[in-house]
């Protein structure tokens, strides 16, 4: 008897809005917070502050605690949020991401990552593909959101990917001048991980999509200190002297 072909449950998840598309209503409430935000005096844009942002934008919920590596979600529709400093966002080619700590000597106890670099760098790759599987346990499809933002906080560039696992026998693992290991792809040449024995911070170089969203922003004037206490009422009375 002939066996039925299976199909992909992820084809069949019906997702906020078709990847890297980001409608331009989220954008523009997007744009309305980050000038907000520069209104009220503040001088940058934290990774904390992206996903709170992007959160309320889509209507999500931006969870106090990430499930895996997801930090937003909505529905069935899922991020994990991601924000770069770059001195041109437009021209940006590709991108650092940092992704947390992987800690092999923890998980795998290796002593001394550099006796072994080669297997000290597919015990950082599981870690992060154990991290990757406890996000789709729970979202059936997880994307990256990353924004790329100058010093000024005007000028911007977005773009999604989904977040997928790494074969780990694609990569050599190389020792760089900083002592620091670097994954190679083995089939093109370049590299696309750091890892920093000291602190185990794991970096994924991200390239760039050619469709990414770019946007800018006018920057406001800053609210003078006297208007802010004007307007929400202040009076020496709020100051109590204990």
């Amino acid at each position: 008897m002939k066996q039925p072909k299976l199909r992909d449950s992820r084809n069949l998840i019906t997702e906020l809005y078709p990847i890297n598309k980001v409608p331009r209503d989220v954008i523009n409430k997007l744009g309305a917070d980050i000038v907000y935000m520069m209104y009220t005096g503040r001088r940058d844009l934290t990774g904390n502050d992206w996903g709170d942002i992007f959160a309320k934008a889509v209507e999500g919920t931006h969870l106090s605690r990430p499930i895996g590596i997801v930090d937003v979600a909505k529905d069935k529709t899922a991020w994990s949020m991601k924000t770069v400093k770059s001195t041109n966002p437009f021209n940006s080619q590709s991108v650092r991401l940092i992704s947390g700590r992987c800690s092999p000597d923890y998980s795998y106890g290796i002593e001394d990552p550099h006796d072994d670099i080669q297997k000290t760098g597919e015990a950082v790759l599981s870690i992060w593909n154990s991290r990757v599987d406890i996000a789709l346990c729970h979202y059936p499809r997880v994307r990256v959101s990353v924004l790329i933002r100058n010093d000024e906080l005007t000028s911007f560039t977005l773009y999604e990917e989904y977040l997928e696992h790494f074969n780990i026998s694609d990569f050599e693992w190389r020792e760089n001048t900083h002592c620091n290991l670097e994954g190679i792809n083995k089939h093109t040449g370049i590299k696309q991980f750091v890892w920093q024995p000291h602190g185990s911070q794991f970096t994924i170089l991200s390239h760039v999509p050619d469709d990414a969203l770019k946007f800018k922003v006018r920057k406001p004037e800053l609210l003078p200190q006297d208007k802010a206490l004007e307007s929400i009422g202040f009076d020496t009375s709020w100051i109590e002297i204990l």
